[in-house]
């Protein structure tokens, strides 16, 4: 029987940008194995004394320098949807909570070693841009919290003070 594990966090970058409807997403190139060379969102582990919560907030600053009393952070929030997946050399099935930081239109992450670039994609090219199912479907997800008049926003938002 499969072990089930929840020690991995993806955290969903957004910049919205001011008197528009527009967004984008950040993604960073692995530069290193696993995944070397493909384009993702901040993901990490959790460590054996964190919460997800502080496991997100910790590689945000660790990978790209953002900072919970940061004035770029303009907003947390968890995403409902906890993201299920196999990883069969651990024979192991992974839920991943998955968090979506909201940041000033201009803002530029200071990326650690373990990236070697960075871009900015647009809603419109998640299909192509986004390797894993998954990942797509939180784009969606995001995209959809982040509609004027959504009720979930309010709900979902993280205390950062």
């Amino acid at each position: 029987m499969p072990t089930y594990l929840s020690d991995i966090i993806d955290v969903y970058i957004v910049r919205e940008h001011a008197h528009s409807p527009r967004c984008e997403f950040l993604q960073m190139r692995r530069g290193e194995s696993p995944l070397r060379s493909t384009w993702q969102p901040l993901m990490g582990h959790i460590e054996a004394d964190e919460t997800a919560i502080a496991a997100a907030l910790r590689e945000m600053q660790e990978e790209v320098g953002l900072r919970a009393g940061d004035a770029a952070l303009h907003e947390l929030l968890a995403l409902e949807q906890v993201h299920p997946f196999f990883l069969a050399e651990l024979d192991a099935i992974v839920f991943s909570p998955r968090f979506v930081a909201l940041v000033d239109s201009d803002w530029e992450p200071t990326l650690n070693d373990e990236h070697d670039a960075h871009r900015w994609v647009a809603p419109e090219t998640i299909d192509s841009s986004f390797m894993w199912p998954g990942q797509r479907a939180a784009c969606a997800e995001i995209l959809s919290i982040l509609t004027p008049g959504n009720i979930s926003r309010e709900h979902l938002r993280i205390s950062l003070g």
